[in-house]
């Protein structure tokens, strides 16, 4: 037979993994210290930037102030974010929010046709 202590150990394995079984969590692609680095990347790429369109602008500058450059009229500035959505979710999960997923998708679909529209 086994011991008191094995089945203890044994008692508090499996309330541990039924535990862990009923969190609903995700674990993060980049940690906090690389997102932070990224956007400073970004940030000193931008200032970069700012700088040489600023040393050009010095450099040869429109007659009247208020008049852009023919430069700064082409030049387009693009803002983008990789930005990924996902779920996952067991069948028990589905089952839960089946209604409220339904509904929002149904509200997804409805305002993407009246804009083709």
């Amino acid at each position: 037979m086994l011991s008191r202590k094995a089945v203890a150990f044994l008692l508090v394995v499996h309330a541990a993994i039924m535990l862990a079984s009923q969190t609903e969590a995700y674990i993060p692609i980049f940690t906090y210290g690389e997102v932070q680095r990224m956007q400073e990347k970004e940030r000193y790429e931008g200032q970069k930037k700012s700088l040489s369109v600023q040393q050009r602008s010095e450099k040869v500058g429109p007659l009247d102030p208020a008049e852009p450059l023919e430069e700064e009229e082409k030049e387009v500035i693009k803002l983008t974010a990789h930005v990924e959505i996902g779920m996952r979710m067991n069948s028990r999960q589905l089952e839960k929010y089946r209604a409220t997923l339904e509904g929002l998708l149904r509200e997804v679909l409805l305002s993407s046709q009246n804009a083709a529209k």
